[in-house]
């Protein structure tokens, strides 16, 4: 579902992704590890077409990100590491807009709509101001909207990030169950990891080079470690963190790209 190849990120003279290649099967959930500044976010964005390659090739969903970038994002869903739902909305009114960037048909959005809010607990609270939700609501609401259009692939860029234990636990078994249903392809960015562990397969960038892709437990077993906290420490040398204040300013800025570029 996910091909990479040679991909490869400069700006100016700083070399962000530095000739990287990988797949990612249909329906597996992988992992993409990596501490800030390593070009995890950088890969991910020329996965989802919101920059250009300097070199190399990527395709999702069968379709070259620079070939074919308008059925790349119709084929992906993309949850934020932060919030991008507008509050000023309710939560009808933020998932017609999300229709209507994608030329839904009426009839068939309504239906499946449905069927999410009901799934993750909102149907009640539809006609509720985004700004009258908890945490964890909101980012239930943005499944709804990253699945709404059947994408192929999801892209959940620390999906779990601030959440309380017990809300995290119920985003995973909604990503689960229609994993299970839909067979969607997921791509992870995690902080936690006890999250990666439920990945099919992982990799670990470091300085713009994947520098380990494995199963969890095989790579565990390699470097002889009982964790995957252990796994990152031996072969990048410090624990994984997270994202810094401005690099959060950055993800948002690329989200509002996002948006502009369906429009």
């Amino acid at each position: 579902m996910i091909q990479v190849e040679n991909l490869v990120k400069h700006f100016g003279v700083l070399h962000a992704v530095r000739d990287i290649s990988f797949q990612v099967g249909e329906g597996e959930l992988f992992g993409f590890l990596g501490p800030n500044g390593a070009g995890k976010t950088t890969t991910i964005n020329m996965l989802c077409t919101l920059l250009t390659p300097t070199s190399g090739r990527a395709l999702v969903a069968g379709h070259d990100v620079v070939q074919h970038p308008t059925e790349v994002r119709r084929s992906i869903g993309i949850i934020f590491q932060d919030p991008s739902l507008d509050e000023r909305l309710t939560a009808l009114e933020n998932l017609k807009f999300h229709a209507m960037l994608y030329h839904l048909p009426k009839k068939k959005t309504e239906e499946r709509r449905e069927m999410l809010l009901e799934m993750v607990g909102l149907s009640d609270r539809r006609g509720d101001l985004v700004k009258t939700f908890s945490g964890g609501m909101k980012r239930r609401l943005e499944i709804v909207r990253g699945l709404l259009h059947s994408p192929k692939v999801l892209f959940l860029d620390e999906p779990t990030l601030g959440l309380d234990p017990q809300t995290r636990n119920h985003i995973w078994s909604y990503v689960k169950e229609l994993r299970s249903k839909e067979g969607l392809t997921l791509f992870l960015t995690t902080h936690y990891m006890e999250e990666a562990e439920q990945c099919d397969r992982i990799a670990i960038i470091d300085e713009g080079k994947i520098v380990a892709l494995d199963t969890p437990t095989a790579l565990k077993q390699r470097l002889g470690s009982d964790t995957l906290d252990d796994v990152f420490v031996k072969l990048i040398g410090r624990e994984i963190r997270e994202e810094n204040a401005s690099q959060k300013d950055q993800l948002r800025d690329l989200h509002k790209k996002w948006i502009g570029r369906m429009r």
